[in-house]
């Protein structure tokens, strides 16, 4: 497959991990690894959407997100002798990827930033002060935003008010007029739910 076939501003595909079984996901990382081509485009095709919003809601920019996708996967080709599918999953493997080329994008528009202040400034005009964005923490807050926006309501509510607000069972309970067991089990199974495909995410992180 060459590099043009991943170009695209939209990749197709959804991410579902819970619709994947883990032997399939496993034996997508070996034949990667082994060099199947079309197990690259398989990847792309399952996981290209994920990337991509990762990208674009880090970096805000449409054009910088489909870079940072397409370049996410020439990078996973070019590394894929060094790739192990029983040390984490491919969807995990391509986020670890993915957060370095936007830590690399990040760099060179700061750069970039930089240089255009130094044309319009005086020499004795001030350095501006440098703001240093976290990629990790962009890229996982993102991550928890996706999850949370698929619980639905009342249970993303719930969790919201939980992660974002830290607000405790009873508070959660007052503030929805809900039974406070009512919140207890949709924080019980949304955290199931979630922990479930963190877990795909997170692995090689």
């Amino acid at each position: 497959m060459s590099v043009a076939t991943l170009h695209g501003a939209a990749p197709p595909g959804t991410w579902d991990t819970l619709r994947v079984v883990d032997f399939e996901i496993q034996e997508l990382g070996t034949r990667l690894a082994s060099g199947d081509k079309a197990a690259l485009a398989e990847s792309y095709e399952r996981w290209g959407a994920l990337i991509h919003t990762v990208a674009l809601r880090s970096l805000g920019n449409a054009e910088e997100a489909a870079d940072v996708t397409q370049n996410t996967f020439i990078s996973a080709w070019n590394s894929r002798a060094n790739f192990n599918p029983e040390a984490g999953p491919v969807p995990a493997w391509l986020v670890g990827i993915a957060r370095r080329r936007i830590a690399d994008t990040y760099r060179r528009t700061s750069r970039q930033r930089e240089m255009a202040v130094a044309e319009v400034h005086e020499p004795s005009t001030a350095s501006p002060v440098r703001f240093e964005p976290n990629p990790d923490q962009v890229v996982d807050q993102v991550i928890l935003a996706d999850e949370l926006d698929q619980l639905g309501d009342p249970a993303g509510h719930i969790m919201r008010l939980a992660f974002y607000e830290d607000l405790t069972h009873q508070q959660i309970s007052e503030r929805l007029e809900l039974p406070l067991g009512t919140v207890k089990s949709h924080i019980k199974r949304s955290l199931s739910k979630m922990r479930i495909r963190l877990e795909v995410t997170h692995a090689a992180l």
